[in-house]
């Protein structure tokens, strides 16, 4: 993920000038995605110069002006694009974090299909953290010194697969029963 995407997702939910961006990010998608003012200033001076963003300059009296930022048309059609793609990698979950932020801006059963992926992934390693653990640890409560340590090792792992697994279950199960309630809507009558 690149960290245009993460500042199209925020600018899609509200217009902001990067020192509200900035403030953003500390205060919410910089939990799973950090980037310093600097770094988003510099993001947004590219995004503007390849058209992702329109500004706005917004005329203040008793300060400097200001750039209002927003999404421009190939902006959104960029987002939409990298929603749809695979997350493999570094920073999976961070990426997916992001996406799931921005699910309303991209084809929902797409991300529905990649969570499902990841959930398929996280049980089969989980699976192989399991047969590891019964194999090498039968009797794991009375472990010390050196296995004591690769147990512990590979309780980190067990943990993060299930914990993972368990996530995806809940969006998977979340964004289709969404989805379901949307499509279950009556069409508003003009």
């Amino acid at each position: 993920m690149s960290l245009e995407h993460a500042i199209l997702v925020s600018l899609m939910e509200r217009a902001a000038s990067g020192y509200e961006l900035a403030r953003r990010f500390d205060r919410s998608i910089g939990y799973f995605w950090n980037a310093s003012h600097q770094q988003i200033y510099r993001t947004l001076k590219r995004m503007a110069d390849v058209h992702w963003v329109d500004q706005q300059v917004v005329y203040q009296d008793d300060r400097p002006d200001k750039k209002v930022y927003r999404p421009s048309v190939d902006g959104r059609r960029a987002l939409r694009e990298w929603i749809a793609e695979p997350v493999s990698g570094a920073n999976t979950r961070a990426i997916l974090a992001v996406k799931l932020r921005g699910a309303n801006y991209g084809d929902l059963d797409q991300l529905i299909e990649e969570f499902k992926r990841h959930r398929e992934a996280a049980t089969r390693q989980l699976a192989v953290y399991h047969e590891i653990e019964a194999r090498d640890f039968p009797d794991h409560t009375s472990l010390t010194g050196t296995a004591l340590h690769q147990h512990l090792v590979l309780r980190a792992g067990i943990l993060e697969q299930q914990t993972f697994a368990s996530w995806c279950a809940e969006v998977i199960d979340r964004l289709t029963e969404d989805a379901n309630k949307l499509t279950a809507q009556p069409a508003e009558s003009h």
